[in-house]
């Protein structure tokens, strides 16, 4: 494959993403306004707490999304998480600025990306399994030495500290977790379609062989994406334990599965090779609508992932059916 090809593939992913995946959000976003009561979806306060939360689990999606357009997985993101945020509170009693405490965890996170990254290449084993293990291992060890007990971060971070404003507050009416997610969302969509570290994810996810006689480092590649994964896990995990003014041991949990719904919805494919930041941005938001617009349609909670999961499975149809054609190329 040659390198305008490359090229050809990156614009034809982001071409399919700018079509099909905005239009469901455009969907989504006028069946709740149009069907919610007294179209409270669209009520200001609602849409500025959607702001708020998708980014907790955005931020983790983004990565995921570049992770699988490489070919892998990562189930461990809901145990790098909230060991992240454990590791960032104890700086934070032992007496770290904030500022320095942010800087050490960022790369704690990359380490543990790192260390998924290095398992998968050297053992050759699905990093489905090896990431499911390691998910179970970095639980259990949260779990052991937190005693499951919440640590309040209050004390080091109060709301109106210039840490928490600057990783929560707002500017005018935008609450900044929205803000920090799209100016990820839009420094990792560079890398992705305009860099040649980004041809290198797609030709990695796309077919692994082709990618190495063409001189494409792929275990370079997957372990970087991992390290990308993990680093924003950590900074999912801060700014969402800056949001609570806690630790909690149960942070994060179900993000796993419910990042890889949102990228799948966004027009990620599960083989790899196909997708793009855009449709893994608007994928987490029509997450964040379907759950948010059945709440104010009283929904029972428990019921919200039967719809979010019948979602999942019409989007992956959907996308099978937009990519075949391309995919028989």
């Amino acid at each position: 494959m040659s390198g305008n090809s490359l090229q050809n593939r990156t614009w034809m992913q982001l071409n399919l993403g700018t079509l099909s995946t905005p239009l469901a959000f455009l969907g989504v976003f006028f069946i709740f306004w149009l069907f919610s009561p007294e179209h409270r979806f669209t009520d200001p306060r609602n849409l500025a707490a959607m702001a708020k939360l998708a980014p907790d689990l955005g931020v983790v999606a983004l990565g995921v999304g570049i992770l699988m357009i490489a070919g892998e997985f990562d189930l461990s993101v809901a145990a790098i998480l909230p060991f992240s945020s454990y590791i960032f509170a104890q700086l934070l009693i032992f007496g770290l600025n904030p500022f320095l405490a942010f800087l050490i965890v960022i790369p704690f996170g990359a380490l543990l990306g790192l260390l998924n990254g290095v398992l998968v290449v050297r053992t050759g084993l699905p990093s489905f399994i090896i990431t499911l293990a390691t998910l179970m291992f970095w639980r259990g060890v949260l779990y052991v030495v937190s005693g499951l007990m919440p640590i309040s971060i209050l004390r080091w971070i109060p709301k109106d500290s210039s840490f928490a404003q600057l990783l929560t507050g707002q500017i005018g009416p935008i609450p900044m977790q929205f803000i920090w997610y799209l100016t990820i969302a839009i420094v990792l969509g560079v890398i992705l379609h305009l860099s040649k570290f980004g041809n290198w994810i797609y030709s990695t996810g796309a077919n692994v062989d082709a990618a190495k006689a063409m001189g494409v480092r792929v275990n370079m590649t997957k372990i970087v994406c991992f390290m990308i994964l993990g680093s924003l896990c950590a900074f999912a995990a801060i700014m969402q334990a800056t949001r609570l003014g806690s630790f909690a041991a149960t942070q994060g949990n179900g993000f796993e599965l419910r990042a890889i719904a949102a990228v799948v919805v966004g027009g990620v494919s599960l083989r790899g090779g196909v997708g793009t930041m855009l449709g893994i941005a608007l994928g987490v938001f029509i997450i964040q609508i379907i759950d948010n617009g059945l709440i104010l349609m009283q929904v029972p909670v428990f019921g919200i992932n039967t719809f979010i999961g019948i979602a999942v499975i019409l989007f992956v149809i959907i996308n099978n059916l937009t990519n075949r054609g391309y995919a028989a190329e």
